[in-house]
């Protein structure tokens, strides 16, 4: 943590090298919540960048309040957001992200099965969900995106949106409504509570 602390004061100065290294440690964690907002590999990329850029613009005014992820994490949801707004045409949510191996991985399902019939089900299933993801207005894929994706607690989201506490409570409980409103629209019964399954399979606390 500390050494952290130093690296943030020194990036702050104007250390490049010193920003560099923050730039390592967190860029795939950037990447993948980009990744997950914008449902786009190349626009993913864009977006981290850019949230790098107001990171290393915005770091003299960084007041060591909140984590450096949390914050981190609020400049990127933010760019990601206007990004989202901008957008005119319906844009599919990848199911992709990289893991800790910097491999490219694919997000499951709960109930993986091995025949012909349920991987096409499974398939179907992992469609459904990028629709209901990509159904979500902006504010409210941010919420479920850093709970499910990012495993931040409420407090932590509460701090990376700037909302109260109760207003992440609230999105990510709609989102979640949401998604199983089209799901179940969607004729199928089996993936009425896929976020909740999806978020204990993936540590979320």
């Amino acid at each position: 943590m500390q050494d952290e602390l130093n690296l943030i004061h020194n990036a702050a100065e104007g250390d490049q090298h010193a920003f560099g290294q923050l730039v390592t440690a967190y860029q795939k964690q950037v990447y993948n919540l980009a990744l997950r907002m914008s449902g786009n590999p190349e626009d993913a990329l864009d977006l981290s960048q850019e949230a790098f850029i107001k990171a290393w613009r915005g770091l003299p005014g960084y007041r060591y309040d909140s984590a450096f992820s949390t914050w981190l994490y609020r400049l990127t949801s933010n760019v990601c957001i206007d990004f989202l707004r901008r957008q005119r045409k319906s844009r599919t949510v990848s199911l992709n992200f990289l893991g800790d191996d910097e491999e490219e991985e694919e997000l499951t399902l709960p109930d993986p099965s091995p025949g012909p019939e349920e991987q096409f089900v499974s398939r179907i299933n992992r469609e459904e969900v990028c629709a209901a993801l990509n159904s979500l207005e902006p504010e409210y894929r941010a919420a479920l995106t850093l709970r499910v994706i990012g495993g931040l607690s409420y407090a932590e989201i509460s701090q990376a949106l700037d909302v109260p506490e109760g207003t992440v409570k609230s999105r990510i409980a709609r989102a979640r409504e949401r998604m199983r409103v089209l799901m179940l629209g969607g004729g199928n019964i089996s993936c009425a509570s896929p976020s909740k399954k999806s978020e204990r399979r993936m540590g979320a606390r």
